[in-house]
Formats: structure tokens, C-alpha cells, sequence
């Protein structure tokens, strides 16, 4: 055990009482020589957040304190909720006069208070442990030489002032980004200093650079990174090349989309007799290249991921390594670990599996376009026949596997996802409806099954390990929920305090066709919780499995490589050595929820680069009619969803036949003279009114039936 976790396991003691620093001393029985050190530890400790000095110079873990640690959800009225690093812990409201000078996305710590606001539980901010807004980007206002920015980002609420000789050659409108010299306190606003100007509202580009800075995504690489990657060379030596399986010779292809340019996953099928078949993921080997400790490890640890913006990709690792060496490209000797499934083709069992380290050399890159138009025709689009055979097979073997999963339980949401089409200075042409064909569903079903397998089979080893899991929801919302099914004549059930994922699903199936099928789906899914990474094997609700884990992105996820990397060690050494598992048991915790901390914000980014794409394609249907269903409904009106998936706000003043109430639990709002109905999944018809492209908003008007 870590010094670390000594202090940490002492303090967690139900007999510990907050000490002083001399008191700690006595009681761990330090040397003069170890004081320092000692106190030193006790800094870090409490600077993350995993202690607390009181004010008479004591030390205490927060949750016996009636402490939170957690990150502040800013609003842009002011308040915040405080969202707790433990999961387990419900949400807290901040008023604004319990805020103290934090900002959206501080991480703090919270005192509970005694008062409360409804059914959530109410806080006061009482330490800022990591500033998440250092640098803001905005739009600058110039008012008698006085600067004041707005925050693009309107749940950071303070507008901050720049003196009259930091405006610089910044002009009315431009967007900035400014450096925060002085924070707010009391009534005063934050003070800043200009650093960079963007350039105009207007100017190409600018919309998107302001995102990255304004989510604090990463930009290029440091000299040191690309220098290290420059490095790296994709020739395999001849020792390399004994250790491993040869593959070069079967037939392996990878399945991506169009626009894809990191291959990091193949597959392979072959017959193997006895009404069994071998099915090969083979996965890119970036574990071979990026090797821990490393400025390119580092760097992918603090990425976590790759973004996939609108107009660009903002990858994890340099596009020496994700493009090139690593990428499966097509007829390419490549590194790769490679999971073999022996399969039952009829019953789409796993019979047996070996994970191999391998080499392969993809024969073919096929695009999903071209695979569902050879499969839903059944037509080979290649001379190759045995390669259409295959995905035949793969396709049969996909299916097996797709029922066999939904047996289970597994929850199947299909909720289309919409593509952009911007020309070269990033203007949007168009927007398409993204659909899930029988390519996208055989790729997916065979990486699930390998997460299961690799899962699995660490989960019986009981070694450290990263899993992906996606835990119950709460039976609080279930009981929400079911009180909305219950005017469709649904019902969840619930079995000794808990529920099933199959009962879920089974609503789901029989709401297919239905005119509130939307409706319906919508409301389950936000019941659900968010899927992330953990240490600890909590199932995965969703999927109904009980063992979870990502494996097949080792480009793109960092997860993914320290499975890898876990995975590698066992192959070549049987077990883990007691202090690599001692050395795992310390570093996964703050992995995984990094992790799912860099994947929150990389969603945030790709959900914002497209939704402001889409108003700014909106601006020329201004006047024009669309059909739509109501996909979300508030006391101030109901959000429409166009067919290419543009949202827009018809406003409850615009409702000018009657007074409109809102109706919680229903989902729904009600004139109260003419008792008529917008809910939840109504189609409905409306005319684009208005649309604000530096407020992201669009603005619908109803027409009459």
C-alpha cells in the first residue's frame, strides 16, 4: 500500500478524529527526516481535494466532514448544481450567494446546508480546489473604451471587464479570448487581460476556433510529442516479425465510414468445419508504439480521446501514429492483437478463444455504403467472390449473435444521428440523416462481443482492470417513468427493489410502429444513466452484461490502450507481477474518471460544432415550412425536430389561441380554455421565424391545423 492510501485508509477509520500535523506525526511514528516529505504529502492530498484542513489547522476526508468534492454545472441565471466525483452521491444546488466567486466547471468543495430547495439538497461553496476558466472566450462589447466580454459559453455569467488600455486593436464584435487577472468577488465582475483576437463573428472558421477554446479542447502537439512520434517506424524487424502469428495471407478487411482515415479495427471469418467458424478482431497494436511513461503516453492520458468535430478531428495521438503506423491500411503489413473466436455459425456461441499478438495485412478497404448496397441487394460490387461469401457469412453470424443479445435484454435505441456536408471554408451545404444499415450492425455486434470476451475473462483472473460499465438507474426515475407509461398501458416492473433491462426492452418493442414510439423512447432514455469507465466491474445495464470493457480504439481511447497494455503483460508473462498489480490498483481510479471526464467533454464539443453547423444552414430556410415532432417540452414551450434533425423553439407566447399550462409528468402543454395538447412526439407543422447564430437559437413558429 502507497503512502497515499496509508493516510487515506487511516483517515476513512471510523475511530479517526480530525488531527493536527504534529498529531499525525506521533501517530504514523515519523522520523525528523520523514517530517517534510510527510507534509509535502499532505499538501497534494489536500489540494486534490482528498483531504481537508479545517480552519483550527485540522486535517479530515470530506465525506466525513459533510464535504462534497465535485465540479460545479454552471447556469446561466447565476446558480450551479455541484455535480460529486461520487457517483453515489446526489446532485447539489448552489444559489448564487453561496457561490463565492466559483465558475462553471470549478472543481470545489461544497459544505452541505441545513436548508433545502425541493427534493434537491443545498451547498455553499467553501474552497476552489482547479480553475476551469483561466482563459474565456467571448464576443467583445466596447463601451467608451471600456471592454467587457461576453462569455460564448452563457453559464459562465460573468461578463468580464478589460480596462481601458487592454482593448488593444480589438474591434466592436470580435471574438476574444482574455486571460482572468482577478476573479470575482462580491458584486464585482472578473477582470481580465486581452491575449488573442480571433477575428470577426462572420469570418470562416472562427465559429469553430472559438468552440476549442472556449471547451479548453487540445490543439497541435508539443515539439517534444511530435519528435517522439517522428521517431516511431512502421518497418516490423525481424525479430518482432518471429514473435508473432502471420496473418498476412488470410483474407482480413476493415469496414469504416467514408470519411475515416484511422483504421484501428479488422475483421476476418473462416470456415473451421463442424458448423463452426473462426471470427479474427484484430486490432490496431498501439500499445507496440506508445509505451508507458512516455511524452506520447502522457499526452494521450491527458487527451483521453479523439474529438470528432464537425469540420475536423482533434485526435489522441499524433497522425504519425494514428494515420500511419497504427492505421489498418489497406495492403500494409501492420501490428496488431488479435482476438479468435471459434463460433457455433447456428447458435452464435463462443466455443473457444485465444488472443494472439499478430501481424496482418488488410486486403481490402470497404466503406458501410458499399457493404449494406452488396448485402441488402445480395450482390457482390467486388470480383473477389469469396470476400461476398464472407460477408454473408459475417452477416448470418451478426444476426445470431444481434438475437441472442436481444434475448437478454439488451436495450436497442436506433435514434438516427444527422452528417453535415460544409464546403471548404466550412459553410454547410446539407444535412443528411445518418442511417444504421446492416454494415454498421455486423461491425458493432463483433466489437461487442469482443469487450464481453476480454471483460470476461479478466473479471475471473481478478486483475486489475479498466471495465466500461453502465450501472441501473435509479428507482426514483424508474418510478417517474412508469407513472408517464402508465397513460399508454406500460409498466416497468420492478423485482425486489431493482428492475431488469429486458423489461425495458420489452416496452420498446411494443411501441414499435406507434405513433408515440418517439415520445416514449425519448423519456426512457432519459431515465438511463451515462455509461463511463470504472475500476471496478459494475455490469453494463444497457447491453445486459455483465462483463464490459473497450478494447477495440486503442487509436482514439486511452482506455483502450491501458487494456492493451494489461492484456500484453498477461500474454507474455501469465500473471501480473504483485507490484505492477499493486502500481494498477493506485493509477486506474484516476485513469478511468479522467477518462470519462475527457469523453464528457469531447461528446460536448461534437454535439456543439454540429448544433452550430445546423443553425448556421438554418439561416436560409428563414420563412419556410417543415413538418416536425415536438422532441422536448418546457413551461416556456416545446423544441421541434425537422426531419434532418434541426431543432427549433416554438415559444409558448407565439400560442396565441389560448393560455398555455405545462404539464410535468406528462411531458406535455395544455391550453387551459381549449384543453388541446402539444406532448412529447406530436407531429406538428411550423414555419422558421427567426434564427440567432451567435446565440445558437431558432426560433419556430406553429401554423394552424
Amino acid at each position: 500500500m502507497s503512502a497515499r492510501q496509508e493516510i487515506l485508509e487511516f483517515m476513512r477509520s471510523r475511530t479517526y478524529r480530525p488531527m493536527t500535523f504534529e498529531e499525525l506525526v506521533q501517530e504514523f511514528g515519523l522520523a525528523r527526516k520523514d517530517r517534510e516529505p510527510f507534509a509535502q504529502l499532505l499538501a497534494e492530498l489536500e489540494k486534490d481535494g482528498a483531504i481537508v484542513k479545517t480552519r483550527k489547522d485540522r486535517y479530515g476526508i470530506p465525506e466525513r466532514m459533510n464535504l462534497v468534492l465535485g465540479v460545479l454545472q454552471g447556469h446561466r441565471k447565476g446558480f450551479a448544481f455541484l455535480l460529486p466525483e461520487d457517483p453515489e452521491q446526489p446532485d447539489i444546488y448552489v444559489g448564487m450567494e453561496n457561490m463565492n466567486g466559483a465558475m462553471h466547471r470549478d472543481r470545489v468543495i461544497v459544505r452541505r446546508l441545513k436548508g433545502s430547495r425541493g427534493e434537491k439538497e443545498e451547498g455553499e461553496v467553501i474552497r476552489i480546489l482547479e480553475r476551469a476558466n483561466e482563459k474565456v472566450v467571448g464576443r467583445l462589447d466596447i463601451v467608451r473604451n471600456i471592454g467587457f466580454v461576453v462569455p460564448d459559453d452563457p453559464r459562465v455569467y460573468y461578463d468580464v471587464f478589460l480596462p481601458p488600455n487592454g482593448i488593444k486593436d480589438a474591434r466592436q464584435g470580435d471574438k476574444v479570448i482574455v486571460k482572468i487577472e482577478k476573479w470575482p468577488e462580491g458584486r464585482r465582475n472578473p477582470e481580465g487581460r486581452l491575449i488573442q483576437v480571433l477575428g470577426g463573428e462572420e469570418e470562416p472558421g472562427v465559429d469553430i476556433e472559438s468552440l476549442i477554446y472556449r471547451l479548453g479542447l487540445p490543439r497541435g502537439f508539443s515539439r517534444k510529442v511530435q519528435e517522439e512520434s517522428q521517431k516511431i517506424s512502421g518497418k516490423i524487424a525481424k525479430d518482432i516479425r518471429e514473435k508473432r502469428l502471420d496473418l498476412t495471407d488470410r483474407l482480413i478487411f476493415t469496414i469504416d465510414g467514408e470519411e475515416a482515415k484511422d483504421f484501428d479495427d479488422a475483421v476476418s471469418l473462416e470456415l473451421i468445419g463442424n458448423g463452426q467458424a473462426r471470427l479474427g478482431i484484430h486490432i490496431a497494436d498501439v500499445a507496440h508504439y506508445v509505451r508507458e511513461g512516455t511524452e506520447l503516453d502522457r499526452e494521450a492520458r491527458d487527451r483521453g480521446t479523439s474529438i470528432y468535430l464537425v469540420d475536423r478531428v482533434i485526435p489522441m495521438l499524433p497522425e504519425k501514429i494514428s494515420n500511419e503506423v497504427c492505421s489498418l491500411q489497406p495492403h500494409e503489413e501492420r501490428l496488431t492483437l488479435s482476438l479468435l473466436l471459434d463460433m457455433d455459425l447456428d447458435t452464435g456461441e463462443v466455443i473457444d478463444y485465444n488472443f494472439e499478438e499478430s501481424i496482418i495485412e488488410s486486403k481490402y478497404r470497404l466503406t458501410y455504403t458499399e457493404v449494406n448496397k452488396a448485402l441488402e441487394n445480395g450482390e457482390s460490387l467486388w470480383e473477389d467472390e469469396e470476400l461476398f461469401k464472407t460477408l454473408r457469412r459475417m452477416e448470418h453470424l451478426a444476426h445470431v449473435r444481434r438475437k441472442k443479445k436481444a434475448e437478454r435484454g439488451s436495450i436497442d435505441f436506433d435514434f438516427p444521428e444527422p452528417y453535415l456536408e460544409l464546403d471548404e471554408n466550412g459553410y454547410p451545404l446539407d444535412i443528411h440523416r445518418r442511417e444504421r444499415g446492416t454494415g454498421e450492425i455486423l461491425i458493432e455486434e463483433f466489437m461487442v462481443l469482443s469487450n464481453e470476451v476480454i471483460a470476461e475473462h479478466f473479471y475471473w483472473r481478478e486483475l486489475p482492470f479498466i471495465y466500461r460499465i453502465h450501472e441501473r438507474p435509479d428507482l426514483g426515475d424508474i418510478k417517474d417513468l412508469n407513472q408517464f407509461l402508465h397513460n399508454f398501458g406500460f409498466h416497468i416492473k420492478e423485482e425486489d427493489g431493482a428492475i431488469k433491462p429486458r423489461d425495458i426492452q420489452a416496452v420498446l418493442e411494443k411501441i414499435k410502429g406507434r405513433e408515440e414510439q418517439r415520445l416514449i423512447e425519448t423519456v426512457v432514455l432519459r431515465s438511463m444513466k451515462q455509461a463511463r469507465y470504472h475500476w471496478v466491474n459494475m455490469g453494463h445495464f444497457g447491453l445486459a452484461s455483465e462483463n464490459y470493457t473497450h478494447f477495440t480504439s486503442p487509436i482514439r481511447r486511452y482506455p483502450d490502450l491501458i487494456v492493451h497494455r494489461v492484456l500484453k503483460e498477461v500474454m507474455l508473462q501469465g500473471s501480473l507481477h504483485p507490484n505492477r498489480i499493486g502500481q494498477l490498483e493506485e493509477i486506474l481510479p484516476d485513469i478511468t474518471r479522467h477518462s470519462s471526464d475527457m469523453e464528457r467533454r469531447a461528446m460536448e464539443g461534437e454535439r456543439e460544432s454540429r448544433d452550430m453547423k445546423m443553425v448556421e444552414y438554418m439561416e436560409k430556410k428563414v420563412g419556410e415550412e417543415f413538418d416536425g415532432i415536438i422532441s422536448s417540452v418546457m413551461a416556456f414551450g416545446f423544441f421541434v425536430e425537422l426531419e434532418n434533425l434541426v431543432e427549433g423553439l416554438v415559444h409558448v407566447s407565439t400560442l396565441t389561441d389560448d393560455y398555455y399550462h405545462f404539464l410535468e409528468k406528462e411531458y406535455a402543454l395544455q391550453g387551459e380554455r381549449t384543453k388541446r395538447l402539444f406532448r412529447l412526439g406530436d407531429r406538428v407543422r411550423i414555419r422558421v421565424d427567426q434564427v440567432n447564430r451567435m446565440q445558437g437559437e431558432i426560433d419556430f413558429t406553429l401554423i394552424r391545423d
